[in-house]
């Protein structure tokens, strides 16, 4: 029997509070160490507010949550705040990487992640495979320009901007959905990882 999906409000905060707290904490302090601490509380209360809510591990958040842990672990550990800053190049790096290899084999990972939620063809699913893969490309690339030349505020506003970037993103596959999705009243666009989630 197959455990009840629960959407609140409560959880949607708790998924967004470490990455809210991390900006919140960077744009008050310019401290990446203490955002470090601020992400490693809020990530494992989100993942244990998922667990006790849904009774399951969300695949999707427990990569997130479970990226920010290792990288705001590591910067503690090191004491260097920019390796909390490269987590979103290595996730983005990540992603695409296991998207261009699932179209070069001829798999598709993302139709596997979220195939229980939208009937597209085998060809959708490709060309948004691709399209999102070049999306996290261009976003780990971005990230690494920014974090290497800007002081940690700037960063923050350009994560704040990337995330903005990837809800637009998704908002631009809507004519692709439309065109393939054969499912009465279909047509949400997807709702991928954020960058370096």
């Amino acid at each position: 029997m197959a455990q009840p999906k629960v959407s609140s409000p409560l959880l949607q905060l708790a998924d967004a509070a470490p990455t809210l707290g991390l900006l919140v904490v960077i744009f008050a302090t310019g401290d990446l160490l203490k955002a470090s601490w601020v992400t490693i509380v809020l990530s494992a209360l989100a993942l244990a507010m998922g667990l006790v809510l849904e009774r399951r591990i969300r695949p999707i958040p427990a990569f997130s949550g479970g990226m920010a842990l290792i990288f705001g672990g590591l910067a503690i550990v090191f004491h260097r705040g920019d390796l909390l800053q490269m987590k979103m190049t290595v996730v983005d790096g990540a992603l695409a990487t296991i998207l261009f290899a699932g179209v070069m084999l001829k798999r598709n990972p993302l139709k596997m992640l979220l195939g229980g939620t939208m009937n597209l063809p085998d060809e959708a699913w490709r060309v948004l495979t691709i399209r999102y893969g070049l999306f996290f490309v261009c976003s780990a690339i971005a990230n690494e320009i920014v974090r290497r030349t800007q002081t940690p505020q700037v960063w923050a506003v350009f994560k704040l901007a990337a995330i903005g970037a990837s809800v637009l993103f998704g908002a631009a596959q809507f004519p692709l959905l439309r065109k393939y999705w054969h499912e009465p009243g279909s047509g949400e666009a997807p709702e991928p990882p954020e960058p370096g989630f």
